[in-house]
């Protein structure tokens, strides 16, 4: 879809009180979003219709984003129709890893995930989803070998490597994740935290959130200590810091095999190689220190 054509979908949709302008707002990779003014209001739009091969349904994505926000995580949504919704603007700084990594930003992270966890699967409504990171790892090795992926020669390894972290990071406790906590999900308004975007929310296991969180942030491992402490409120065990750590790694190799999917299957101006790569390296790494626990 070119831009014109996203900006003729947004300024002909139904909720706007007067003319409108729109302009890009960055930083996605996966949606395409606007900051759209109509009289002294803004608004995001956000354009993107299912995407199959990343386990991406947006009638999910919609009922994770109304019972985030009932739970008081996340903005309202304002207006929804097929391929577009359209969500409260909030006047905010996005975070980056390195806001992440703060202490006093990690204190106010950690309740928003317990929230989410807790609360958000008490507002849900309609059919809901299950994430589960091994099956995703599988059907992307899967779309990249029907593809004829450049990375076909090494889908056995990544399966193989999938399929043991899976076996390793149980037993599974299950709770509703967010799935997808990258730093750019944090939004800080000089009040408070917002968590957003909700495209890969369902059912999971809490160490996927913990993990993510971990790896795309690149906590250190006293961090890690701390957020598990914290966490579940006890003290860590050598088999809870087993279990996390596989899913850590779980974590990591979906991110990369999101990318390798990416790179043949996404429109948008983004440098997914580069992004592989990056976290090819760091799920290798990972993984190597995973084997010498």
């Amino acid at each position: 879809m070119t831009t014109n054509t996203q900006l003729n979908r947004i300024k002909a949709m139904a909720l706007w009180q007067g003319e409108i302008s729109a302009v890009p707002l960055a930083g996605g990779i996966t949606n395409v979003n606007y900051i759209v003014t109509d009289g002294n209001k803004k608004y995001v739009a956000r354009l993107g219709e299912d995407i199959p091969k990343h386990h991406v349904m947006r009638f999910n994505e919609l009922s994770a984003s109304r019972a985030a926000h009932a739970a008081g995580l996340s903005p309202a949504v304002i207006y929804t129709e097929p391929g577009i919704t359209v969500l409260e603007f909030i006047e905010c700084a996005t975070y980056s890893p390195e806001d992440v990594r703060k202490h006093k930003n990690l204190k106010r992270i950690l309740p928003l995930i317990k929230t989410c966890h807790l609360q958000v699967p008490k507002h849900l409504r309609g059919p809901a989803l299950i994430f589960w990171v091994f099956h995703v790892i599988r059907d992307y090795a899967a779309s990249l070998q029907d593809a004829g992926s450049s990375y076909q020669k090494s889908l056995p390894e990544l399966v193989k490597i999938g399929n043991l972290l899976e076996t390793n990071a149980g037993p599974f406790d299950m709770v509703y994740g967010h799935n997808d906590l990258l730093a750019a999900n944090f939004l800080d308004d000089g009040d408070r935290l917002w968590m957003i975007d909700w495209d890969y929310a369902g059912f999971n296991s809490p160490l996927f959130d913990l993990g993510g969180l971990a790896s795309n942030n690149e906590l250190n491992e006293s961090q890690e200590i701390w957020l598990l402490e914290n966490y579940f409120e006890r003290p860590v065990t050598s088999e809870l810091l087993h279990r996390y750590t596989a899913m850590k790694c779980a974590s990591l190799l979906r991110e990369t095999m999101w990318s390798m999917v990416s790179e043949i299957s996404s429109n948008i101006d983004f440098d997914y190689a580069t992004y592989t790569n990056d976290n090819l390296a760091r799920f290798r790494a990972a993984y190597n220190t995973y084997n010498q626990t």
